[in-house]
């Protein structure tokens, strides 16, 4: 059993060398040309320094957070690939990131990507998954009281002439609506010891449980010591009602960084006051790991 650490991230991504290099060989999309980053919703500039570990543990120290949990995020659309070319990509990652992991000394602990792998902590997997429980039963099966599965968008579908936020803000969201409702429809009853995380406050799905009880659902009956929700992105506002919703204990600290900036998020959270804080940083993610 890991022992408790301090505060956590739970929802960070960080790019090995290796997977840099992998992506820039590459001529489809998924593809990097220098700090352009070609998915296949859109193109996006990133800071490659953002991934280098000194850096990434630098800037944990400024936020005040201990540990960062990072996975290849499913929005790079490997989904959408030939089976050998994105394995040959996740193992690029899972690999390399095992010894990111090892060199910081315990501050980052990796997810794998799809399946379960010996020396993660876990495994994370694309919202669409949860459209296929059977499919996913061999990974739900393998995080049975051990480590956690995380919930976490995929690549969103291009519309011509919708401004560049529209799959983070139209995609994800509904995506993670969808997963989140799939898991309590028919996920829920039957891995109810399996702890699951959906980012992005399951796409605010908690606006949704008083639709849900328009349609003669006891809303209590899907709330659930197992299930989590990840803050990142998501201000006071949003957090209220999510308390207001699950409770402070079902709140879990992610920032989606290096894609987002983590302070405003993390600024709700300390908002609330330091028992709050502690709960949604420390007490609540350190369940998901030990």
């Amino acid at each position: 059993m890991r022992a408790e650490v301090g505060a956590i991230d739970v929802h960070q991504h960080l790019w090995p060398r290796a997977f840099i290099d992998a992506l820039s060989a590459r001529d489809g999309v998924p593809r990097l040309e220098g700090n352009m980053l070609f998915l296949p919703e859109g193109t996006y500039e990133v800071e490659l320094g953002d991934h280098r570990l000194e850096k990434r543990l630098s800037q944990l120290d400024v936020a005040g957070i201990d540990v960062a949990v990072v996975s290849l995020q499913p929005t790079f659309g490997f989904e959408a690939l030939p089976a050998g070319e994105r394995a040959h990509l996740e193992q690029v990652w899972e690999d390399n990131i095992l010894e990111l992991a090892e060199a910081s000394q315990g501050r980052i602990v990796p997810l794998a990507a799809s399946r379960p792998r010996d020396g993660f902590a876990g495994v994370s997997v694309g919202a669409d998954a949860l459209d296929d429980l059977d499919g996913l039963t061999p990974v739900l099966d393998a995080v049975r009281g051990s480590g956690f599965l995380f919930v976490h968008p995929v690549a969103g579908t291009p519309v011509p002439g919708a401004p560049p936020w529209w799959p983070a803000l139209v995609d994800y969201t509904a995506q993670m609506q969808r997963a989140y409702f799939a898991w309590l429809a028919g996920g829920q009853s039957r891995w109810p010891d399996v702890n699951i995380v959906f980012a992005i406050l399951a796409g605010g799905a908690p606006i949704q449980l008083e639709r849900l009880a328009s349609r003669g659902v006891d809303v209590r009956s899907v709330l659930f010591s197992n299930v989590f929700f990840d803050t990142s992105s998501y201000g006071r506002r949003a957090l209220e009602v999510c308390v207001e919703t699950f409770g402070v204990e079902q709140l879990v600290h992610g920032s989606d960084a290096p894609v987002i900036d983590p302070g405003a998020t993390l600024g709700a959270i300390r908002g609330f006051g330091e028992s709050v804080e502690k709960l949604v940083t420390v007490d609540n993610p350190n369940r998901l790991l030990t």
